[in-house]
């Protein structure tokens, strides 16, 4: 009964019904020691993310990436075409409707006897027909359910491209701002390294300096003016790569440098079963199994025969002048049922198709939640231990700089040479390097974060396709 009443509205639906698919999701984050979970009604991440670095310029720059990033643009191009095509597939369900007008002459000539022939004969013609197919089996309802869902997993993967753009860029501005601050430290430490030379010039002419400590002082500033230009030779990619994600020439598009790198922020972490709402990945991975489960029903759908109702009607007359008149018209209304009998296996080769289609989707879903999880753990891990990793080289970069102080002393009061001077100002460059380094790692790492927790709050899909909504069970 359920069926019959199903079928005065549209037929009953063949194929599974959707069911989330099950997957391992843990209690909480290994890494997550120590971090405080948003609870309810607590702060969460927000759209705006970036702005919890308190950066004007990447303020500026980051909301750049929705109208101008040219994956965005794409996707966004792909998911208006997504929702045509669920346009099209509601379109298979509705009567279509065509109109004719035709004026035709045409002669019987007899194959025996030229004095049987017909006279020619006209033909004027006006016709409306319509032809509806009953969606018996939930073949166009199932069609519109897989597309649907297409179209929300495109939403998703918008959602995505828009993500990935942004924290593409907000880790480029970032490196680039500790490249900035690179500089900085060489242009002191080439100021002091002219300094040293300088000292060790007058000491060689008052001949308590060798020579070769001078050009143990010359070949210091050397070498570092070279990594000084390597710097800036990054600098001008990370310009590069920050022009062209926001969709702009390199040639025309500039950074001004500035005395500071934006502060690490705080960054709330959610449940892993949060998780899986908060990732547009994972919701587009999880529309995709929803739509080849409804292609399921469809490929069903085929082995059984299409109903189609069909109507036609309209005036015909050998003179348009009396075209119109109830003698000249006609009418024929009826339903047509067809069935394939024989296609060599096509409809199973399709069944088996769309079975083995769902599988993979389901594996990719269950896949794409794994490296969800992998990801928010790596980004906890590495926030944490480079936190500490940081504060241990903090106390490196005051030991360099101790020793440099120390060692410098000496070689003025002539007790040690100039080696030992270039040793300690090596020690005390790479020092402040590696401590910015690890500033760099920290900065993208925490990007990494926000990203794997999906970024700021978006749009989530609903359970059910808009499409969907007001559409008759079976």
């Amino acid at each position: 009964m359920a069926c019959l009443a199903a079928l005065l509205l549209g037929g009953c639906a063949l194929g599974p019904d959707f069911q989330r698919p099950t997957v391992d999701t843990p209690a909480a984050f290994r890494a997550a020691e120590g971090w405080k979970l948003a609870e309810h009604g607590a702060p969460t991440l927000e759209h705006n993310w970036w702005e919890r670095y308190q950066d004007p310029t990447l303020n500026s720059l980051l909301p750049q990436v929705e109208v101008s990033n040219q994956n965005v643009i794409a996707a966004q191009a792909q998911y208006r075409q997504a929702l045509a095509l669920v346009a099209g597939s509601r379109a298979q369900g509705l009567p279509e409707l065509g109109a004719g007008l035709s004026a035709t002459r045409s002669q019987t000539v007899s194959s025996t006897s030229s004095s049987d022939t017909a006279a020619a004969r006209s033909v004027q013609r006006l016709s409306l027909s319509s032809s509806w197919e009953i969606d018996l089996w939930g073949r166009i309802s199932r069609s519109i359910e897989a597309s649907a869902n297409a179209a929300q997993a495109s939403a998703a993967d918008l959602a995505a491209a828009r993500l990935s753009a942004q924290a593409t860029l907000a880790q480029s501005y970032l490196q680039l701002r500790v490249n900035d601050a690179q500089q900085r430290l060489f242009g002191r430490t080439l100021e002091a390294y002219q300094r040293s030379l300088d000292i060790t010039r007058n000491r060689h002419t008052a001949g308590v300096a060798s020579q070769a400590d001078v050009a143990q002082a010359e070949t210091q500033l050397r070498s570092t003016q070279a990594q000084a230009v390597d710097l800036r030779i990054q600098r001008a990619q990370l310009e590069h790569a920050i022009a062209v994600l926001l969709g702009k020439p390199p040639a025309g598009f500039s950074i001004e440098p500035i005395d500071s790198v934006p502060q690490l922020p705080q960054i709330p972490l959610s449940l892993p079963s949060t998780l899986l709402e908060r990732r547009p990945d994972i919701a587009a991975a999880l529309r995709r199994v929803a739509a080849d489960n409804a292609r399921i029903g469809v490929a069903q759908a085929a082995f059984y025969p299409s109903v189609t109702l069909s109507a036609s009607g309209g005036f015909q007359n050998a003179s348009f002048a009396d075209l119109f008149s109830l003698p000249n018209r006609f009418w024929s209304i009826g339903p047509a049922l067809a069935q394939s009998l024989f296609d060599g296996g096509a409809r199973r080769a399709a069944s088996d198709q769309a079975l083995a289609a769902h599988e993979r989707s389901v594996a990719g879903y269950r896949q794409t939640v794994l490296s969800a999880f992998q990801e928010t753990e790596d980004g906890l891990v590495n926030l944490s231990l480079l936190a500490e990793e940081r504060e241990i080289q903090s106390g490196a970069v005051r030991s360099a700089n101790e020793y440099l102080t120390l060692t410098t002393n000496q070689y003025l009061a002539g007790t040690v040479s100039y080696l030992n001077v270039a040793i300690a100002q090596a020690a005390a460059l790479g020092a402040e390097r590696t401590s910015l380094e690890l500033l760099n790692r920290h900065l993208i790492a925490s990007v990494a974060l926000i990203r794997a927790l999906g970024g700021g709050p978006w749009e989530a899909l609903p359970d059910t396709p808009p499409a969907l909504a007001n559409a008759p069970q079976s």
